[in-house]
């Protein structure tokens, strides 16, 4: 058990560490190239930072073969990406509250994020596939489908509504492309040989602590997956860069279900989503609900909030320690 947890925490750390290097460069080479700031929020800052959840995810099916800890990470970083919101609410002042600084643009991304997130709900009940390709489903390989289709809209809208946020680490001439994409790649090695080992870690936690998979791939591999997406975005609410880190956020929600797709593909033992547990459905349920709760937000416009957090975003956070409670009495 003591040997579990250690590793656990090792490679969580490493994965932190490594994740806030792989994202900084990352928006350093967006910077060369030029590319609008709500296109690297929401598409390339959101596919950097949930890289931990990809191998995470490819080494819990075909590793540890494990849909439940694969599913548990997925669908537990989409709620615990919009319970950072709040974390981030926790940094503005009073009269600055986040989803009043925020721009309306975050609507579409959050809707797209709730139609992949109800299909993912809707392949664990159902309990049925469709077979389309050879261990693919028809809902599996509907997440692909929708997902290149929200990138394709969300780049559209960004070229029509580009946003004048600055960029959150400005490429100075003095820095050689080559050698910051050298640098990206040594960090992103990091975070994938880290990756690898967490789900067999995690596994063996739930067993030997009796805790469900649910609940572990919910909680332990969801938080230390999403752990780059902390990091990232609190700096980016620290530097004034409001929309990058809500975008980086909501992004990676819409990210991490097509990473079911992805999963599905390395996971020999039959349908990813047949097998995994009823409970996720939990997960689903606060999923919808808080990204609706955005959504309202986003509208209203809330222009100051009484505490040190907001009406919306503390209900966001009672609801995500709800959606463990939950799972945890569940599992």
């Amino acid at each position: 058990m003591i040997y579990a947890v250690a590793g656990f925490i090792f490679c969580s750390l490493i994965i932190f560490y490594a994740g806030s290097k792989l994202s900084f460069y990352g928006d350093l080479i967006a910077g060369i190239l030029n590319l609008d700031k709500g296109w690297i929020g929401l598409i390339l800052m959101a596919t950097v930072t949930s890289l931990p959840e990809v191998i995470v995810g490819i080494s819990a099916v075909a590793y540890v073969g494990s849909a439940d800890l694969a599913i548990g990470n997925v669908l537990g970083s989409c709620v615990c990406n919009i319970a950072i919101l709040s974390v981030l609410d926790f940094y503005l002042p009073k009269n600055r509250p986040l989803f009043g600084v925020a721009t309306q643009s975050h609507i579409l991304s959050a809707s797209l994020g709730i139609i992949l997130i109800s299909l993912a709900g809707l392949g664990i009940f159902l309990k049925r596939e469709w077979e389309i390709l050879p261990e693919i489903g028809l809902i599996s390989l509907s997440f692909m489908i929708v997902y290149l289709f929200s990138v394709k809209i969300v780049y559209e809208y960004n070229q029509k509504y580009p946003s004048h946020e600055t960029e959150l680490n400005p490429y100075t001439p003095q820095k050689s492309l080559k050698k910051i994409i050298l640098y990206y790649i040594f960090f992103a090695v990091l975070i994938i040989t880290s990756a690898i080992f967490l789900p067999d870690f995690a596994d063996q936690i739930a067993e030997q602590a009796n805790l469900g998979k649910t609940f572990v791939g919910t909680l332990f591999l969801a938080v230390s997956t999403n752990l780059p997406e902390i990091a990232v975005s609190i700096a980016a609410v620290r530097m004034g860069v409001v929309d990058l880190a809500i975008g980086n956020l909501l992004g990676s929600n819409i990210f991490n279900i097509f990473i079911l797709f992805i999963e599905d593909i390395f996971y020999t033992q039959g349908h990813l989503l047949l097998d995994a547990s009823t409970n996720h459905l939990i997960s689903v349920f606060f999923s919808i609900v808080m990204g609706c709760i955005v959504i309202i937000s986003l509208m209203f416009q809330p222009n100051q909030k009484r505490y040190f957090l907001g009406l919306d975003t503390l209900f966001i956070l009672v609801l995500y320690i709800l959606n463990l409670f939950l799972l945890y009495h569940l599992g």
